[in-house]
């Protein structure tokens, strides 16, 4: 209970008073006698207050004592209890759903409660009557988003919905599952959700990747193509091989609006490559043991054509052939039975017009060496089968090499057909004789962006095509030649105006979308929040105290994802005392085998990444994390805010900001009380009542909530 000085101060002030009084009346009597009278009262009073001045004192602190008894019943009916009610009243002002008003207090309070609880239910009605209104009117628009969400929970591929931030704001239950399974794989962090409302995709795909198609699809767009889009292919940290395909979203129907966002098309490939792979090992051996195979049938034939022949040796010949054609056909069914499991495609490419990646190659080049790039020679009418980002990372890794080794060389792009495939040139003048061709491509691509595992031989043999360096016959100059494949087929042309893609929704999903700001300026409803509680062994973390579970929601938007959560138990690696399983339940034998505190938290960092943190009493739970930043390698450095803090903010006036307290004033059901995850959601529902309150306050952005929270009495208490 904290220490209320104003109460204080109200209790004291007519003991203080009295004493004023009296002390002040002896004041002026005294002042108003002469010497001499003063003398004789003097000498009067002496023997009096020598004998019975303890009667006086009694008789002051009796009269005090009851002044200040009145004055505190006075200050609780009078201040306290209108403090309250007017907190009260915000509650229920701000919520509908919040409990009625109780009665405290005399008649009048009593009154004035009970016209607040019919306001409130005249209000509660009309907020049921406009609801069933709005329901009644967004009846289609539900349906259709049901349709959506069925659509999308049908459909075998994942799917990923993004911002232009690369925010999530739409997926389904397939691109859930892919996510899941590689966070679950062998080094990945166990219990993480990779995906969900809110979090940046590029967590898991790189940013270079998901810039570079969209560069390629606002070129497509540029040209009229309204139905642009581009595919690539990424690995994952854990080596997870994944196919995406991107598309845009418009804003406008007809597919003229402004892009809002893009649609994710996902595939784990991994296995399918493998199998290819696989295939292709299969393939070379087969070849090399034919060759022996073919040797050995060519040199019985050889000898069958001797008309001279003994039939012993005849037989013995035509015995070798038909070994080696049973043989190779025991080979040819083995590998037909192993192609029937592996019917899988090679590293997917992406069809694009050769002008774009020749475009694309020469802003990166010049981004990278600062020197213009010639793209006269274009033949503007090739299409290619490529991977783009890789091709164009490779250009760019030569083009800096060689501007290290020829300073001041013109650079050119040149791009023409080869009989059924294209030869892209990277051109450049001056002396070619000393340059390390073979050493440029064995060794690993590094350029301003980051280093690439790939080579610019694995470049080439993605493509299944060849590199070379050809020296100009003038010694002016030389050139890189790519050999590469050009697309199968015809490009489809752009759609007539007026046609477009089937409109499966109509409400926007993308209003979410705006440009970051910094996060103290940013609005409270605005932030993505992890709210988050632990279970420990006890209450001294510096003590040797440990943590026991730790679990986490999510809150995007100003809604709770309780779909969204991190819940795992961690082996403490101690005891835990009797008088702590009664309070959280948890016993060693449910911990036994469990991670270690220092294995969960990577995992737990990568959940509430890019969110600010949010606890009841953080400060507590923070101290444990604080502890392990050196043994887990992780630190939660974002921003944080406390509701028990906040609590104090919006309720002054309460006693008691406790979980359970102020789930009752707010409304709020409390289920799984002493879980983690149980916390976790009493307390993010709390916030979020927490949230309208602190509006009516003036607090509106998340540096005003933490600068109010630090003004708190509870912000002193350290742990």
């Amino acid at each position: 209970m904290t220490f209320n000085r104003r109460l204080a101060l109200t209790v004291l002030a007519p003991g203080i008073g009295l004493a004023a009084w009296l002390l002040l009346g002896l004041g002026l009597l005294y002042a108003a006698l002469d010497p001499a009278d003063r003398a004789a009262v003097a000498a009067t009073l002496a023997p009096l207050i020598d004998s019975h001045g303890m009667l006086v004192v009694l008789w002051w602190f009796l009269a005090a004592t009851g002044g200040g008894i009145l004055a505190a019943r006075l200050h609780d009916a009078c201040v306290e209890a209108p403090a309250r009610l007017a907190d009260a009243t915000r509650v229920l002002a701000g919520d509908a759903a919040a409990p009625p008003l109780v009665a405290q207090g005399g008649i009048e309070m009593t009154g004035l409660v009970t016209a607040i609880n019919a306001l409130a239910a005249q209000r509660r009605a009309l907020s049921d009557d406009m609801a069933r209104h709005i329901a009644e009117a967004s009846r289609d628009v539900a349906l259709q988003r049901d349709q959506l969400a069925a659509l999308m929970a049908e459909l075998e591929q994942s799917v990923v919905v993004l911002n232009l931030e690369g925010r999530i704001l739409l997926y389904n239950a397939r691109a859930r599952a892919l996510f899941r399974r590689l966070s679950q794989a062998p080094g990945g962090a166990g219990g993480a959700e990779l995906i969900g409302l809110g979090r940046s995709i590029h967590t898991v795909i790189d940013r270079a990747l998901i810039d570079h198609a969209r560069e390629s699809i606002a070129r497509r767009i540029a040209r009229g193509d309204a139905r642009a889009s581009a595919r690539f292919v990424t690995t994952t940290p854990l080596g997870h091989l994944i196919q995406v395909s991107l598309a845009p979203v418009r804003a406008a129907a007809d597919d003229r609006g402004d892009v809002t966002g893009f649609v994710l098309l996902l595939d784990d490939i991994t296995d399918e490559y493998e199998a290819r792979s696989r295939q292709d090992h299969r393939w070379l051996d087969l070849s090399e043991a034919s060759r022996a195979s073919f040797a050995s049938m060519q040199a019985a034939l050889d000898m069958l054509d001797y008309p001279d022949l003994e039939p012993a040796d005849r037989e013995r010949f035509q015995a070798v052939v038909r070994d080696e054609v049973g043989a190779m056909s025991g080979r040819l069914t083995a590998l037909a039975a192993d192609a029937s499991h592996d019917m899988k495609t090679r590293w997917p490419l992406q069809d694009m017009l050769g002008a774009d990646l020749v475009a694309a190659a020469a802003q990166r080049i010049a981004a990278e060496t600062g020197q213009e790039v010639d793209t006269d020679a274009v033949d503007a009418d090739i299409w290619l089968s490529v991977d783009s980002f890789a091709l164009i990372q490779a250009l760019a890794f030569l083009a800096a090499r060689l501007c290290e080794a020829l300073a001041g060389s013109r650079l050119a792009l040149r791009l023409a057909p080869a009989g059924g495939r294209a030869h892209l040139d990277l051109a450049f003048e001056g002396a070619s004789a000393g340059l390390n061709l073979a050493g440029w491509q064995t060794c690993p691509m590094q350029t301003s962006d980051a280093p690439s595992p790939l080579t610019v031989r694995d470049v080439v043999e993605r493509h299944g095509g060849e590199l070379w360096l050809e020296h100009a016959r003038d010694g002016s100059g030389a050139l890189f030649r790519f050999l590469l494949p050009v697309a199968a087929g015809t490009v489809p042309d752009a759609p007539a105006a007026g046609e477009s893609r089937p409109a499966y929704y109509d409400f926007d999903l993308f209003a979410a979308s705006a440009q970051s700001r910094e996060s103290d300026e940013r609005a409270l409803g605005e932030i993505a929040y992890t709210v988050f509680d632990t279970e420990t062994t006890g209450l001294d973390p510096a003590g040797g105290d440990e943590i026991l579970q730790i679990g986490a929601t999510r809150i995007v938007n100003g809604r709770l994802l309780a779909t969204e959560c991190f819940d795992q138990l961690v082996d403490p690696g101690r005891s835990i005392p009797e008088t702590g399983i009664a309070v959280h339940g948890i016993r060693p034998e449910m911990v036994r085998g469990k991670p270690s505190l220092p294995e969960v938290l990577p995992a737990f960092h990568a959940f509430a990444a890019d969110t600010v943190l949010v606890g009841h009493n953080v400060a507590f739970d923070m101290r444990f994390l604080t502890l392990k930043e050196k043994a887990s390698g992780v630190r939660f450095d974002q921003p944080v805010l406390d509701t028990l803090l906040l609590a104090g903010i919006v309720h002054p006036g309460e006693d008691s900001h406790g979980l359970e307290a102020m789930a009752a004033r707010l409304g709020v059901a409390v289920s799984g009380r002493h879980t983690a995850l149980g916390d976790a959601l009493v307390t993010a529902e709390i916030f979020l009542k927490l949230l309208p309150l602190l509006r009516a306050r003036g607090i509106l952005t998340l540096g005003q909530a933490r600068a109010a929270a630090e003004t708190s009495y509870y912000a002193r208490l350290r742990y």
